[in-house]
């Protein structure tokens, strides 16, 4: 559970989707594209359409379930390497965000 719906902390201290919020993308992708292909009839405009409505709809509910998930659990790091970062580097003008 923890490495599902843990948040994940990149190289800058940013936070990224936990992994169950991406593996929950390409799935809500998947289903809403084979969903809008079975309503639309080979119409290309309306596929792309269906496509975005069905998967807004569908990723910001999912989404937000996951999050709610996700409270309890620690932030871990997105790759190992990012331990190995040297926080003393100055940062680019044009690169600061705050996290």
């Amino acid at each position: 559970m923890e490495y599902l719906f843990a948040p994940r902390k990149d190289h800058r201290g940013w936070s990224t989707p936990s992994e169950a919020a991406r593996i929950f993308f390409i799935i809500a992708m998947m289903f809403s594209g084979w969903w809008s292909m079975q309503l639309s009839g080979g119409n290309i405009i309306v596929f792309l359409c269906l496509l975005m409505l069905i998967s807004t709809i569908l990723l910001s509910l999912g989404w937000w379930i996951i999050s709610l998930i996700s409270n309890g659990f620690e932030p871990r790091v997105l790759t190992e390497s990012v331990n190995n970062v040297d926080k003393s580097k100055k940062l680019p003008l044009h690169s600061f965000r705050k996290p």
